[in-house]
């Protein structure tokens, strides 16, 4: 049975990893609000908000865990070659509301999206608080692709990306490992596996040895490292 949550319940008032259900896989509880103190709570037990409109929120631990540890970051030999001539311009924490109504448009095989507008409410509210951020590729004064997610200690979570030109977000993920291995950032959180993330280094790791970083490596603080320095190299 899926644990529900209460808006009156503490922030913290998640069920243990342990009683989530198999089917679907790393369902843990569902109701509940996100409130900043809640998505912190999740964060730092390994827990992420998934769901659609007209859905309560529903919150996941999924077993195995999807990461990729940024010195193992896999650039194909293609994309290499056009790293080094892409014409982007890459910056940080400039366009935070862009990027995540550029994740949230529809895709070409759903008109679906996961990033409700209360999602959105709360991500924005997370990056005005120093927790959420955004990495942008440029073309000129278009934004082409973005990655957001939220950064506690040293882990980035990431939540969500978009393309709407070729290998942008292919070449926003490099960067971003790349910039995050320069501040001894430990993994980047990508919750889910996929094709794309397989390409570029991304592996599967038991759900309990991903929970046995997160008092080590997570923290509450907003994030004050000067990962996005590398980002900034590249700033007009």
């Amino acid at each position: 049975m899926v644990y529900w949550l209460s808006t009156d319940d503490p922030p913290d008032a998640f069920p243990a990893i342990g009683n989530s259900i198999e089917e679907p896989n790393g369902l843990i509880a569902a109701g509940g609000d996100l409130s900043t103190l809640r998505l912190l709570a999740a964060y730092e037990r390994g827990i992420f908000p998934w769901y659609e409109e007209g859905q309560p929120v529903l919150w996941w631990s999924p077993d195995p865990r999807c990461v990729i540890y940024p010195d193992k970051v896999h650039i194909p030999r293609r994309l290499a070659r056009t790293i080094s001539t892409t014409p982007f311009t890459l910056t940080a924490n400039r366009a935070f509301e862009a990027v995540i109504d550029g994740c949230a448009s529809p895709r070409r095989y759903t008109d679906a999206t996961w990033i409700t507008s209360a999602m959105r409410q709360a991500y924005v509210g997370l990056h005005t608080q120093g927790y959420a951020h955004s990495a942008e590729a440029w073309d000129g004064d278009s934004l082409v692709g973005g990655i957001y997610g939220v950064v506690m200690g040293r882990i980035f979570f990431g939540e969500s990306m978009f393309s709407r030109a070729r290998d942008a977000s292919k070449i926003l993920l490099v960067k971003l490992a790349q910039a995050l291995q320069q501040a001894g950032f430990y993994c980047i959180d990508c919750q889910l596996p996929s094709p794309h993330l397989f390409s570029l280094g991304a592996e599967l790791i038991p759900r309990d040895r991903f929970l046995a970083l997160l008092p080590e490596y997570c923290s509450s603080q907003p994030e004050v490292s000067d990962w996005y320095r590398f980002f900034e190299s590249h700033r007009d």
